[in-house]
């Protein structure tokens, strides 16, 4: 099979925890070809869809990536070829915006992970506030005296972050007591001007903050990330460590809850970010932790990603 990943420059690929390295590894692994294309690599021509892209090849040595720029690029037609993995990170701009409408004619001849339409309408912070039964206490706003308000509300605790952050970037703890806390909200809503969500503060933060990866709905398993002693984001990214972990019979009730939504809107491939058994984030755009779960669990869990879209495409 042909699977197309449109995602960052391979400079931003880590062989040893990057997610999409490994689902690459794995489509090789099992006899299919993976080519490499950025968003501005898509193209229309005469209402269908096309990318320019060039063949990756997975190596056992560094750089254990690269494209082969010695067989040129190619252009293929979307619909001809058997999966889509939307893999670019976040912030979800207006580049990946038109990346999506851009795909949208790829519908009915590709597998889509995730579904352009589902990840235009699935900002990973608001798409939590359709379970509000399973969140914590949370608010949206760009109103500055109402953030202040909710934050007594809830114990004068709270955390507040952007909607269009990611790795952790912009999440900071509000405290009704500190005299930072109206400088925080104004920079994060710009005096008012955007949008910010704002969580009670979960005090089990501390023990870290769980990743559960799903796959059409099912769980393959779940990481902890565990913050530093001086942090309350736990993301890889700003030096959270990894241990491994179980889903709780709570946790197990909330991703039968909300699996048919996902499947719905079909988001596949889906982080959950669950601190104190409470969703507070749904990463859809590129879900990271796979090769760490497949490290803890012992079973290569991109394979068991690539062997379903094998089976999927194959319905198609």
């Amino acid at each position: 099979m042909r699977f197309v990943f449109v995602m960052d420059p391979l400079s931003r690929v880590t062989h040893d925890k990057d997610t999409t390295f490994a689902f690459i590894k794995a489509a090789q692994g099992r006899g299919h070809q993976s080519f490499h294309c950025l968003p501005q690599d898509l193209s229309n021509v005469g209402g269908f869809p096309y990318a320019t892209a060039h063949r990756i090849e997975i190596l056992a040595e560094p750089p254990y990536i690269v494209l082969r720029r010695d067989e040129g690029a190619q252009r293929l037609p979307l619909l001809d070829v058997e999966a889509v993995f939307i893999r670019k990170d976040p912030p979800f701009d207006q580049a990946y915006l038109y990346a999506t409408l851009m795909l949208e004619p790829s519908r009915g001849g590709p597998l889509l992970i995730n579904d352009p339409r589902g990840l235009r309408d699935a900002n990973e912070k608001l798409y939590a506030l359709n379970f509000p039964e399973w969140t914590p206490k949370t608010m949206v706003s760009a109103d500055r005296e109402m953030i202040h308000e909710f934050v007594r509300e809830v114990g004068g605790q709270a955390v507040i972050k952007p909607l269009d952050g990611a790795g952790g970037w912009g999440v900071m703890m509000l405290r009704a007591d500190d005299r930072n806390g109206r400088a925080i909200v104004d920079m994060l809503t710009f005096e008012g001007q955007r949008l910010a969500m704002v969580q009670e503060f979960l005090p089990a933060v501390s023990a870290g903050d769980k990743r559960i990866i799903l796959l059409d709905g099912e769980p393959l398993g779940a990481i902890l990330r565990v913050p530093r002693g001086d942090e309350i984001r736990s993301n890889i990214h700003v030096g959270g460590s990894v241990v491994p972990t179980e889903l709780t019979a709570r946790e197990k009730d909330l991703v039968r809850s909300i699996a048919p939504r996902l499947r719905a809107d079909g988001l596949v491939f889906v982080g959950l970010d669950v601190i104190g058994e409470r969703l507070t984030e749904v990463n859809v755009t590129s879900p990271t932790g796979i090769q760490e779960l497949s490290r803890f669990t012992g079973i290569n869990q991109s394979d068991r990603v690539i062997e379903w879209a094998e089976k999927n495409a194959r319905k198609r």
